[in-house]
């Protein structure tokens, strides 16, 4: 079965970085777009950035510049590199896959971003 499980959230200070991970299983890793979302207390989840199989990204608006997204076909892993983390993105962060038209979600790892 589908499994996605995400790692490497923390506490942070503004301006810091931190670097999420999320090994995949279950279903072939390479021809599937692979997301991070993002739930901030209290507020909706939120998509934050998507790669295709081939490496092809998106990003939302307010990370554009800050975060990277990438993944390693050969590990079956996707990550999320945040720079310059405001308190804005405190969140908990989930890892996404839509296989089989059903969405599939990791526990979700926290990063807090404070001083």
């Amino acid at each position: 079965q589908v499994q996605l499980v995400e790692s490497g959230g923390g506490l942070v200070q503004p301006g810091g970085s931190l670097r999420l991970s999320c090994a995949a299983s279950g279903f072939i890793f390479r021809l599937y777009l692979m997301a991070w979302y993002r739930q901030p207390p209290g507020k909706q989840r939120d998509l934050v950035a998507t790669v295709t199989g081939y490496g092809t990204t998106n990003y939302t608006d307010s990370v554009k510049g800050r975060f990277t997204i990438s993944r390693d076909n050969a590990k079956n892993t996707v990550y999320l590199q945040m720079n310059s983390l405001k308190p804005e993105d405190t969140a908990v962060y989930y890892c996404n896959v839509k296989y089989n038209r059903k969405d599939y979600w990791g526990q979700g790892t926290q990063v807090t971003v404070s001083s």
